[in-house]
């Protein structure tokens, strides 16, 4: 009986054994694939030695080129197209964008950029995409300096409340000119904005007694409707309730404004964003929807109606230091039974910077040491040594988002058939 008993322990360890076995990470990772190398190469033959010697913005033309042309199919004619221009901070991409999609109609979040693109690009016609404190419009209007861009006939400011809606009264009147207002309505997000009838009313009524406040419009925001679980007709119970809830502030906003009424097909009924710009077709309430980062596709926006899309902005940094991976003295002993248990950490590379809001995309198998942390100066990055990384190499990231990250680096590096063609300046960094 004891040998019996000690034959099924010694088993039942062996296939404990066995099974820990194979939960046991399987070895990963490899150099660069064609288009990256083809990347990185291009870096190394710039004529600007800093593109391939430190951390810099790169940003695939030709990829843009090709993702604008998917949008532009996959957006129903009927409805505008709004450039969302926080999620690409740069002129000469926005141009690009705008000469492909021929729309000069682009939103805007904050003051240091509505000033600046009134002054540089006075074609333009402006949604503010968030409400801007009274104080703020305000100083707009101190530091304008005139010129092509009239405000009174480009330049939509967004408002939430009544009270705000009254803030706006006084400064129109202190000001003695008329300013245009576009009223958010909370569709959903529940993020703010006019959220019942009553509340709307009173802004109607005071839109309509005040001579220095024109009504242009309505801004309604649903990037929850594809972020809902799409259990038991959740998700579509949501797109179906933002587009009811905005068909009736619609009316009710044209049926208290007679002069709205009158020109209600050239006011600004804004809707959607990357991630549901091709739910509207033109029968509801919004005639234009918005768009910014699926014409760069960061990693967020990987989305099935966007899978035509391709990334076409990448974080591009070179390899400092190479060599097996070790921790700091006195814990070193963790960091081999990491490497025993785990061969993707076996080997490590310290970055030219890090902590980027992006992920690692090339070469294959590089993820952040979970035991040595992140770093903003010197990223450590672990892997099985498949990569063959040596220093000089360049490792590509993925940014998760466009907005604010593509200003992180100076000017952005353009690449278009496999080498670098500009170089584009971004905006300065703002809130």
């Amino acid at each position: 009986m004891k040998t019996s008993r000690r034959r099924l322990l010694l088993a039942g360890t062996g296939a404990a054994a066995v099974a820990a076995l194979a939960l046991r990470p399987g070895e990963t990772g490899a150099p660069h694939g064609p288009y990256f190398s083809e990347l990185a190469r291009a870096l190394r033959a710039s004529d600007v030695a800093t593109d391939a010697t430190t951390p810099v913005m790169v940003i695939d033309r030709d990829r843009v080129q090709a993702n604008i042309r998917k949008v532009m199919a996959l957006k129903n004619p009927a409805v505008a197209l709004r450039v969302v221009a926080k999620s690409l901070p740069c002129f000469a991409l926005l141009d690009l964008i705008a000469q492909q999609t021929q729309s000069t109609r682009q939103m805007v979040f904050n003051l240091p950029y509505l000033l600046l693109q009134t002054a540089e690009r006075p074609q333009f016609d402006l949604l503010l995409g968030k409400p801007m404190p009274t104080g703020a419009a305000q100083v707009f209007y101190q530091k304008f300096r005139g010129g092509a861009f009239d405000p009174s006939r480009q330049l939509q400011w967004l408002v939430d409340t009544p009270e705000r809606l009254a803030e706006y009264q006084q400064l129109a009147r202190a000001l003695g000119h008329k300013l245009r207002v576009n009223l958010e309505i909370d569709v959903g997000l529940h993020r703010g904005g006019f959220a019942n009838a009553e509340a709307l009313a009173q802004a109607l009524a005071l839109l309509k007694s005040e001579p220095l406040l024109e009504f242009s419009g309505m801004m309604g925001y649903d990037p929850h409707v594809t972020e809902i679980p799409d259990l038991l007709g959740a998700r579509s119970a949501a797109a179906s309730h933002a587009r009811k809830v905005y068909d009736s502030y619609k009316a009710q906003a044209l049926g208290a404004l007679p002069a709205a009424r009158e020109q209600a097909a050239a006011l600004t009924w804004n809707a959607a964003g990357s991630p549901t710009f091709h739910m509207y077709d033109g029968q509801g309430a919004a005639n234009e929807v918005s768009v910014g980062s699926a014409f760069v596709k960061p990693a967020e926006f990987d989305l099935p109606h966007l899978d035509a899309c391709e990334p076409a902005c990448f974080i591009a940094t070179p390899v400092l230091k190479n060599g097996a991976f070790q921790l700091p003295t006195g814990v070193e002993w963790i960091g081999s039974a990491a490497q025993w248990w785990d061969r993707n950490q076996r080997h490590g590379v310290f970055l030219y910077g890090g902590q980027w809001r992006a992920d690692a995309v090339s070469p294959a198998g590089l993820a952040p040491s979970g035991l040595y942390g992140l770093s903003p100066n010197q990223q450590v990055m672990v892997g099985s040594g498949r990569q063959a990384l040596v220093p000089g190499d360049t490792v590509f990231f993925r940014p998760q988002k466009s907005e604010a990250l593509l200003q992180q680096f100076g000017a952005i590096v353009v690449v278009s058939g496999g080498q670098v063609v500009d170089h584009w300046p971004v905006f300065p960094p703002a809130p």
